[in-house]
């Protein structure tokens, strides 16, 4: 048999058939040290149910290796299948045990800007909070631990940060009253539950849970938390809070620990200065001839009370007039003006997560990621809900998983536990139908 069509495939194998007119392949080891079968393996169509049979045999064969290892198995024993390395990936990448050890976690395309980030309204209308620290302080001769409470004004990107001296609920409530009284009322406070609140998290919880819901609902303030696990969901505070420890760890590089409560106090308003002078934009660094860089200091130092902007039109002429409320409204104005065409313009581009994922559904089997466990050891999990965003992808899973513990007997028992998890944080094992 000839193979005589240079575009099929078995053209550059050689293909004969052997006494049992089995297609084989001819190659140039004809005159190697092998068994025949091996030096002519069976030539089989990618395909086929055998093909497919064969390749899961020999994959589990290997120990569930990569696709280099599954093929030169396949190969050694006698089988040579067309196509081989896209059909033994589409094996591998189905295979279970594979996706447990090797899968990396879901991934969708990023969201689009929530509506709190992008409306132009006074400082601190919409904020994000996070904790940081510890940093340590002298008060006589005993060395005490102090945190800092950082507020971000989603918007403007204008911080505030608080001093704490523990992370107890009475702590947190007086910072946040500090800071509402110095900043003005607030619409809504958002925070994550993630690692950031370290032994803090439990009192933190129970500090908004203290807090007068009446009275906040009020004032307009709710909270709002994401979903445990997902600090990638508060990066608009994360960012900040590593822009204050390279301000804050430059400023104390030289007095670590021999500072009291009061100094360090001082030096956190120092690093808050620091921070809301810089620039929002970077275009207009190296002009000479082009405007004052945009800053947050620039709204801050016009902050009104008032939410919604008094009533008219607001024109150059009025920085001349004696009205200063009008001097400073107009000033307000070009701020805004500004923020739109230099910094909310430039936050058009997605900087990863491009493309849209498959959302995951319910009954889905996943792999629930554990940073404190060996892959090995993390928990199988069942989607029992999902939550769709406004653009209909799923970031937000509700997760079924079961966890041993003790009943009133002392006798080990399994009861299920609902979780609430990013996808970011899941590995798919099974995909439901």
């Amino acid at each position: 048999m000839k193979c005589s069509d240079k575009s099929s495939k078995l053209y550059r194998l050689n293909p004969f058939l052997d006494e049992k007119d089995i297609l084989r392949v001819g190659g140039r080891l004809e005159h190697a040290a092998l068994h025949p079968h091996i030096k002519h393996p069976v030539i089989l169509p990618k395909t086929s149910h055998i093909s497919r049979l064969l390749i899961e045999h020999y994959h589990q064969r290997v120990q569930h290796q990569g696709r280099g290892i599954t093929l030169n198995e396949l190969r050694s024993n006698g089988i040579w299948i067309l196509g081989g390395s896209h059909a033994v990936s589409s094996c591998i990448h189905e295979c279970v045990k594979c996706r447990k050890f090797r899968r990396p976690t879901e991934t969708q395309k990023m969201a689009d800007l929530p509506l709190e980030r992008m409306e132009t309204t006074p400082p601190f209308t919409y904020c994000g909070m996070d904790c940081f620290g510890p940093f340590y302080v002298k008060e006589g001769r005993k060395e005490l631990k102090r945190y800092g409470l950082l507020f971000t004004c989603l918007c403007s990107r204008a911080v505030h940060i608080e001093l704490l001296d523990d992370m107890t609920a009475d702590a947190f409530i007086n910072a946040l009253r500090a800071f509402i009284a110095l900043r003005g009322n607030v619409r809504q406070l958002q925070s994550d539950q993630g690692t950031n609140f370290v032994g803090a998290r439990r009192q933190f919880l129970e500090a908004v849970k203290e807090m007068d819901q009446d009275g906040l609902k009020q004032l307009g303030c709710e909270f709002v938390m994401n979903t445990p696990s997902a600090s990638h969901m508060g990066g608009a505070w994360e960012r900040q809070i590593r822009t204050v420890r390279n301000v804050l760890m430059s400023i104390l590089d030289q007095s670590s620990r021999k500072l009291d409560s009061s100094s360090l106090r001082t030096y956190l308003y120092e690093v808050m200065a620091i921070i809301n002078s810089r620039p929002l934009t970077a275009h207009l660094l190296n002009d000479p001839a082009g405007p004052q860089p945009l800053t947050p200091n620039h709204l801050l130092t016009m902050k009104s009370s008032i939410v919604l902007p008094p009533p008219g039109e607001f024109v150059r002429e009025d920085l001349y007039l004696r009205k200063r409320w009008r001097k400073v409204q107009y000033l307000a104005n070009e701020f805004w003006s500004r923020w739109k065409k230099e910094y909310l313009l430039n936050q058009q581009q997605r900087q990863k997560w491009h493309k849209g994922r498959r959302n995951a559904k319910i009954n889905d089997i996943v792999l629930v990621q554990d940073d404190n466990a060996p892959r090995n050891e993390w928990k199988l999990a069942k989607v029992t809900e999902v939550y769709p965003g406004k653009d209909g992808c799923v970031r937000k899973l509700q997760l079924l998983i079961s966890d041993r513990a003790l009943d009133e007997q002392g006798k080990r028992v399994t009861k299920p536990v609902y979780l609430e998890r990013p996808i970011h944080k899941t590995v798919t094992l099974l995909e439901a139908e």
